[in-house]
């Protein structure tokens, strides 16, 4: 599967709805980008509104029609969501399972129970990279913080030693490995092979999730030396369960989506060949969706009726799991279509120009875009969406390993430095109990290596492949 979404890339090839020259579309591009930003930052409103609102400044400061722009941005929504809406619910779903069946507690016990001293931290990088792959980051982060604050007290372990690690496995799971939000999306526009990008998107993920974690976690440990709160110890999920599902049948089900997209990418690769019946075969299985809700109606038997749960019970989960994204699909459905309008203004062929002007690799110039865009709106989602509208025109003529080294760009840069306008950091802030500038030295410093690093192992994969 070369993309996500065949009709949204035909679409993308569309003339532009206006014959501005480059001059002003770049000014179109940083003034719709700018007002985006100030109604994110300093009138706090939602990112959809903003999006939206964004993408039909854009379309006005380019000198396109008005209805023209409506139809871009409608049509970039439109295909968005059809391509990845699906994808983000079925992991809602799984993710809910895993919470509330408590197999997500499951994994952590079992991985505890057979690590210690200087090992902690590695397990910790461990757990959060597992129980990352199917969940959201703020839902991640709500499941383990309980977890870290708990093995730090019980082990007498510095804080920044146990958490710093588990920070890092879930953001690099969140800003590279699909099925999160931003990868898909970022797969979905520049047309990226989805199993290429899981499997170089781990290759990638392993260094980088090692030395932003239990390597760095050394220094920060030096740099900021807190306790760990008390207020923030929360009963877990599972403490009101009677049982649990097994380790091994959870950590499967978790892996399960992740092993038949590979399997699919692995066949692709060797056998080549559309008519065969294998790769045939491989192609189903492996595509995200069935890939998705295969995990996901195991999850129902080997999670949900493995913790007892009643028909109805798995079914209020199912239900309560859909409507906290509702408010993400908005998101990435608006970050759509101001892509959209970005490409039918001629802002990608502009970008091509300017590559080419200025020789500036294809892959530094997403990771820069996507730098700037997350310093800006503090949203690692906005960044990748956007960013990944900018520069897919570049992916046209790229191989597939390239252009999946794209998405991971992309991705990369949408970590970098989180501050005081990303929610993330705030989140942190409050479980910790650290101040503004322990944050920043923690945190902030660890999603700036985090970016740096993936960027620089991006590059070199880019050399070989």
């Amino acid at each position: 599967m070369t993309s996500l979404n065949v009709e949204m890339l035909a679409a993308d090839a569309t003339e532009p709805i206006t014959s501005a020259g480059n001059a002003q579309l770049g000014i179109a591009v940083l003034a719709g980008i700018a007002v985006i930003v100030l109604l994110i930052t300093r009138f706090k409103l939602h990112a959809f509104l903003a999006l939206t609102i964004g993408s039909l400044g854009l379309g006005a400061f380019a000198g396109a029609p008005l209805d023209a722009t409506i139809t871009s941005f409608t049509k970039g929504l439109g295909s968005t969501v059809s391509g990845v809406g699906v994808l983000i619910a079925l992991g809602a779903i799984l993710g809910k399972l895993l919470a509330d069946s408590g197999g997500a507690d499951q994994i952590v016990d079992t991985i505890l129970a057979k690590a210690g001293g200087r090992a902690m931290p590695w397990a910790m990088v461990l757990i959060a990279s597992v129980i990352g792959l199917p969940l959201f980051f703020e839902v991640g982060i709500v499941l383990l913080i309980p977890v870290v604050l708990l093995v730090a007290k019980r082990g007498n372990y510095s804080l920044m030693r146990i958490g710093v690690p588990a920070l890092a496995g879930l953001s690099v799971m969140h800003g590279l490995i699909p099925p999160h939000p931003g990868p898909l999306v970022a797969i979905d526009a520049v047309g990226a092979n989805l199993g290429v990008t899981l499997a170089l998107g781990i290759l990638v993920a392993i260094p980088t999730v090692i030395i932003a974690g239990p390597l760095f976690s050394r220094y920060a440990a030096r740099w900021v030396d807190v306790p760990a709160p008390e207020r923030m110890i929360p009963q877990r999920t599972s403490d009101d369960l009677e049982r649990r599902p097994g380790f091994g049948a959870t950590v499967a089900t978790v892996l399960l989506p992740v092993v038949l997209m590979l399997v699919k990418a692995l066949v692709d690769i060797v056998v080549d060949d559309p008519e065969n019946h294998v790769q045939r075969v491989t192609d189903v299985i492996g595509s995200p969706l069935i890939a998705l809700l295969a995990a996901v109606l195991v999850g129902i038997f080997t999670l949900g009726r493995a913790a007892g749960f009643t028909k109805e019970r798995i079914s209020s989960t199912v239900e309560t799991s859909l409507a906290p994204i509702a408010g993400v699909l908005l998101i990435v459905g608006a970050g759509g279509g101001f892509k959209q309008t970005l490409i039918d203004v001629g802002v990608g062929q502009m970008i091509l120009d300017f590559s080419e002007d200025w020789s500036i690799p294809a892959l530094l110039l997403a990771w820069l875009i996507a730098v700037a865009i997350r310093l800006a709106t503090g949203s690692a989602t906005v960044a990748t969406i956007s960013a990944a509208g900018l520069v897919a025109p570049l992916a046209a003529d790229m191989s597939t390993s390239h252009a999946a080294l794209l998405v991971l760009a992309i991705g990369a840069g949408s970590l970098f430095f989180s501050h005081v306008n990303d929610a993330g950091f705030w989140l942190v802030k409050e479980y910790f109990g650290m101040n503004v500038g322990q944050t920043i030295k923690t945190w902030s410093v660890m999603e700036t290596i985090i970016s740096v690093v993936g960027i620089v192992f991006v590059l070199l994969l880019s050399l070989v492949l």
